[in-house]
């Protein structure tokens, strides 16, 4: 078996690996996947996102917390795929070292990378990146588990 899946994996195959769904569903694409090394994902902002009625009316910014939300689900993505499971759910166990470096607007492409540090079982620790235009907006380590539903 290739460690490189067949690019890219679109929001309907994403959604048969996560359980999210809208509106926390924050994934739309992967479009590089190395198993058990790193993962790039996409997730497309848009002023229809219901986070921007409330964020700072008249100034709409992503929230911080949803951009590491999208970092831990293109890390799910990889820990499902690099582990070859089903029937299982991930369960974030814990975010370090997380900076918020640039506001992501509407409209904004969020580029997510994620490196893994270490899979000792079922636990994962991953060091993320995000960037928009190449510039980078946001960074954390994340630790995730994948159990039994």
């Amino acid at each position: 078996m290739s460690s490189e899946e067949q690019m890219p994996i679109d929001t309907k195959t994403i959604m048969e690996i996560l359980p999210h769904r809208y509106p926390f569903l924050l994934t739309d694409k992967i479009v590089e996947l190395k198993k058990n090394e790193l993962v790039r994902g996409i997730k497309n902002v848009t002023i229809n996102e219901p986070f921007f009625q409330g964020h700072f009316p008249g100034h709409p910014i992503m929230p911080g917390v949803l951009i590491i939300e999208a970092m831990a689900q293109v890390g799910g993505i990889l820990a499902f795929k690099s582990a070859d499971v089903t029937n299982k759910v991930g369960y974030c166990m814990g975010i370090d070292k997380a900076r918020f470096r640039k506001p992501v607007l509407p409209g904004d492409t969020l580029e997510i990378l994620l490196k893994v540090k270490k899979v000792r079982g079922t636990i994962w620790t991953f060091t993320g990146e995000a960037f928009v235009e190449g510039k980078l907006v946001a960074n954390a380590e994340l630790m995730a588990t994948i159990v039994d539903k």
